[in-house]
């Protein structure tokens, strides 16, 4: 029986990347949506969206041990952290209107009866940045980031998968 082959430094390092870039950017977007009550639109949840999804995978990397199964997980995780880099970019580009977006944006804060949250919910657009820093929104930095990071996942995952062979 041979053992599984040990990850390298930098197979890890992705690892974890992979897991902490997705966790610590749904944690900010829960600070900002219940800390200071900047409540997100159809677009920013497809975002989050993406950020769940890649903690799946990058959860499932820890549990294996075989370096490559460990290589392709860190990878999809990087793909859905790239996914949801670009529906910022997407989501960024209808804030500044570049182009138009979808046109029935709202958010239902379920709590209580769920008819009358549905009934006074307000509507949150989407062409409308609920918070900016230096003219960039959090879609903007979400683009930024997230594809950034992507990319530095990958690469190390990629360096890494090629050392543990």
């Amino acid at each position: 029986m041979t053992r599984p082959a040990s990850l390298s430094s930098t197979l890890g390092l992705a690892r974890l990347l992979g897991l902490l870039i997705p966790a610590g950017a749904m944690a900010t977007a829960l600070v900002a949506q219940y800390g200071f009550d900047l409540a997100p639109c159809e677009m920013c949840w497809w975002q989050r969206y993406a950020h769940i999804a890649a903690l799946v995978p990058a959860l499932a990397a820890f549990a294996v041990r075989d370096p490559r199964a460990v290589r392709s997980l860190v990878l999809l995780a990087a793909a859905c952290v790239a996914i949801s880099g670009l529906i910022g970019g997407y989501h960024a580009g209808v804030e500044y209107h570049w182009w138009q977006g979808i046109t029935t944006c709202s958010s239902i804060k379920l709590s209580g009866d769920p008819l009358d949250a549905i009934l006074n919910a307000p509507v949150i657009r989407c062409d409308v940045p609920a918070w900016t820093l230096f003219g960039i929104s959090m879609a903007g930095y979400n683009f930024l980031g997230s594809l950034t990071a992507a990319l530095v996942i990958a690469v190390l995952a990629a360096k890494g998968g090629k050392a543990g062979k």
